[in-house]
């Protein structure tokens, strides 16, 4: 493996050169989206100003070269996740729509009084909500596994947790909020054992982690483009072939048909028969050009960076006298750090760092359920990437002494 130069990487980010007032902007939201290279503003410019034509529709030379691109996008996407055919890749607008899709296609299809749904307290409400009303919908229950006090998952009672009337686990493969790395093989294997199907919230892991489904051997995956380097609405679902035939399309429209009756229609072959209507098409061609920029770099090498400046900013952050939510070994976790800084309500504290260029996350993160476990409304976060530096990290905490400064007087 060899490590990429940061600041190379940050050269091909033309917004990382912005002023914050007098300041250099020190961006650090990366959990809630990432910025984009030159090269995928470049591949989603270009198929706008050379190739704008809706895919899978017209026969001439435009229309042909939208259909390769944009396919050629899935390709790339099934490949980046180890699918083994791009069949296996519905495009989607991110992880929120993909995991809808599966609450809606197939667990409100499936499921029936008696069964249960597994997810965990630690979840995205993106990976909460669509369970809460597909149960509700269905008659089945909603069941938690619990957090221990350091951010892991509260293991000890999986087996009464986890049982034959468990239908579903859906998981976080790592925490937006508390950075946590979910022990999927453990958990995928314990599921399969008593015959449930498990989707997993990839919308942190596959940005930071190389992911590979077939040796997971999940069911579900939900991807984000727009947290890995790619145009906002872009992503996908990955799911297991004899799963997307069984399971129902969640909207009805054009392309997604094989005929239409007066009375019914027939639906199109997996994965067309679930992309109904015009979609995303150049922003799915942004995400294909994020994943070769990904590629490029090696998986291995921006997890090794991730562990190397998350390991430096634990280490400042907790001298400098935060309170740090999530496991205290970077070997554990990404690089998404939540923490309470003193006496300082994060919003306060996210509006203070601002003037010193410094952009971080304030708020509850969609994870109230976090939250309400650690008994606060509300953390601050900093998250890291590819294009983040031990000097930022620094940044960050000469901004929290000012903020200190300022709460102290």
């Amino acid at each position: 493996m060899t490590p990429f130069d940061v600041q190379t990487v940050r050269a091909d980010f033309p917004i990382l050169s912005r002023m914050v007032g007098d300041r250099p902007l020190v961006y650090l939201d990366n959990a809630a989206t990432s910025q984009r290279p030159n090269q995928v503003i470049d591949a989603e410019a270009d198929f706008y100003r050379l190739h704008n034509a809706n895919a899978h529709r017209g026969l001439y030379m435009l229309g042909e070269e939208a259909t390769e691109l944009f396919e050629g996008a899935r390709v790339k996407l099934a490949a980046f996740v180890g699918a083994r055919a791009p069949e296996n890749i519905i495009f989607t607008r991110g992880t929120t729509e993909s995991m809808n899709l599966v609450a809606y296609g197939w667990a409100r299809k499936f499921l029936k009084p008696g069964d249960e749904v597994l997810i965990t307290e630690m979840e995205h409400h993106s990976n909460i909500v669509p369970w809460q009303m597909a149960t509700q919908a269905t008659g089945a229950t909603l069941r938690y596994i619990p957090l221990t006090d350091d951010g892991l998952l509260d293991l000890s009672d999986l087996g009464s947790l986890l049982t034959e009337r468990t239908k579903l686990l859906s998981v976080t493969g790592m925490s937006n909020a508390l950075g946590t790395i979910t022990p999927l093989a453990l958990l995928i294997g314990a599921a399969h054992a008593v015959g449930a199907l498990v989707a997993v919230d990839g919308a942190q892991m596959v940005p930071h982690l190389a992911v590979d489904v077939e040796a997971l051997d999940v069911d579900f995956l939900a991807i984000s483009g727009h947290k890995m380097l790619a145009p906002t609405a872009s992503g996908g679902l990955y799911a297991k072939p004899e799963i997307l035939e069984a399971m129902d399309p969640m909207f009805g429209g054009g392309e997604m048909i094989r005929e239409v009756f007066h009375d019914h229609a027939t639906w199109n072959t997996v994965p067309y028969k679930f992309e109904a209507g015009t979609m995303q098409i150049a922003q799915q061609v942004g995400l294909g050009a994020a994943i070769d920029y990904l590629n490029a770099l090696g998986m291995d090498a921006v997890r090794a960076h991730e562990l190397d400046i998350t390991a430096y900013a634990l280490r400042r952050l907790e001298d400098a006298g935060a309170r740090i939510f999530g496991p205290m070994n970077a070997e554990d976790r990404g690089g998404a750090v939540s923490f309470w800084f003193k006496d300082v309500h994060p919003h306060d504290l996210a509006t203070i760092l601002n003037e010193d260029g410094v952009a971080i996350r304030a708020g509850h993160h969609c994870a109230q359920l976090v939250m309400r476990r650690y008994g606060v409304p509300a953390t601050a976060r900093a998250s890291f990437y590819i294009y983040n530096t031990k000097e930022e990290v620094d940044a960050l905490v000469d901004a929290l002494a000012r903020a200190d400064g300022i709460f102290t007087l």
